[in-house]
């Protein structure tokens, strides 16, 4: 990054720090030295590297060291998961999700739907919004009928960064013997969980946002204990345990945790950057971060509305709830020419992100998004407006949008 930017786009990817720059280069340095003597001898050894980043990543969701893996992208896992407790049977044939989802969930949960014989139109239940921002889990606990054999949710929506109660839907599809899982790419991180204490079934997230690990970093799963033993939908031999890994069976052993939800080989440079990261995680502290996220974010609101910018000329809104129980860590800030504002925003040398049609995504991120950075972000807000800037000749959408 240029000296001076401020960037705010840390929920699509995150900053790299000195830990993760060292960890990759520490793993070069074995490979380096090492070459496949690495998988047994590095540090860790790589064939351990996927465990011991679930080790790690545990405490971050409420989970046991075993019930956490690090592996794949977020929609191959959620196609692993979705496979393996997707079974409908008789009329419960349906999955809830919600018609605010990210793209991808949305195409996954369609393509096994269509694997098990059913019929998206019908079988997809996408709950409505009723206002275009948010979800009331009101209306997700109405859908859980018994048609439904399983419910994916997002605990953090994309575009307006509210964050679901996942207690209270978790207890409620628990309570009818509906299988939930979660797709935690906006709140892994961020957002202190606890999946073992509300019963969660199982969970997927991406390390690349809010945990810093890289462009297209390695992934990550849990599954709930109460599930092990269970046959993996997308069985893989990098999910047989070790040492029987190396025994080249065909019969496939799943390994006793969370691992054996794994497919491939563990892509270890993608990796590595986690390693460092989770360092400066770890020190933080994830109670200490979510307090500050809600304090930077609260500040944001606060300048934004004290400002005049909801007011003409600038005529802003502001999507993200503002209870700190339902807001995740990121403010939708809202203009009918957003697109257009934000690539004068990048000229100015402020970084967020815009997703279609209107919103533009502000990100403080704990770790590195200061005070000052905010209050001079709202002043571009308003001087985008007041110098006429965002009709100055741009395309209709940004050239590079970052996923999620």
């Amino acid at each position: 990054m240029q000296p001076g930017t401020i960037y705010l786009d840390g929920n699509s990817l995150g900053l790299l720090s000195r830990d993760a720059e060292e960890t990759v280069r520490a793993a070069l340095d074995q490979w380096k030295r090492l070459a496949i003597q690495g998988w047994s001898t590095g540090d860790p050894p790589w064939g351990r590297l996927d465990t011991e980043l679930g080790r790690q990543l545990a405490p971050l969701v409420g989970a046991e060291a075993d019930e956490v893996v690090a592996t794949a992208s977020i929609t191959v896992n959620l196609h692993n998961l979705v496979a393996t407790f997707y079974r409908p049977e008789g009329r419960r044939r349906r999955i809830i999700a919600n018609a605010l989802d990210f793209p991808s969930d949305i195409h996954a949960l369609v393509g096994q739907i269509a694997l098990h014989g059913g019929v998206p139109q019908q079988d997809l239940v996408r709950v409505a919004s009723r206002d275009g921002r948010t979800i009331d889990e009101d209306d997700v606990i109405a859908a859980m009928t018994d048609e439904v054999a399983l419910v994916v949710l997002p605990s953090v929506l994309y575009r307006s960064g509210q964050l679901l109660d996942m207690a209270r839907l978790t207890a409620a599809a628990n309570e009818r013997g509906i299988p939930i899982g979660w797709d935690c790419a906006h709140s892994a991180g961020a957002i202190p969980h606890e999946f073992d204490a509300w019963g969660v079934d199982f969970a997927v997230w991406c390390n690349y946002k809010y945990l810093n690990a890289g462009p297209g970093s390695i992934g990550a799963l849990y599954v709930n204990r109460r599930h092990f033993g269970r046959a993996p939908g997308l069985p893989g031999w990098w999910g047989v345990a070790l040492p029987e890994r190396f025994e080249m069976r065909h019969e496939h052993k799943p390994a006793g945790g969370a691992d054996a939800w794994q497919v491939s080989t563990i892509p270890v440079l993608s990796a590595a950057p986690l390693l460092g990261s989770l360092r400066i995680i770890a020190e933080a502290g994830i109670d200490r971060i979510r307090a500050r996220s809600l304090a930077l974010t609260d500040y944001l609101i606060e300048q934004v509305e004290s400002q005049g910018l909801l007011a003409a000329p600038y005529q802003y809104a502001i999507g993200t709830p503002r209870e700190h129980a339902r807001r995740g860590g990121h403010v939708a800030v809202e203009h009918e020419q957003a697109a257009a504002i934000m690539r004068a925003l990048e000229r100015r040398g402020v970084i967020p992100d815009f997703r279609p049609p209107n919103v533009i995504r502000l990100a403080p991120i704990a770790l590195y998004t200061s005070y000052a950075d905010l209050w001079d972000t709202v002043e571009h807000l308003k001087q985008v407006i007041d110098h006429d800037e965002h009709h100055a000749q741009v395309e209709q959408a940004p050239s590079l949008i970052m996923p999620r």
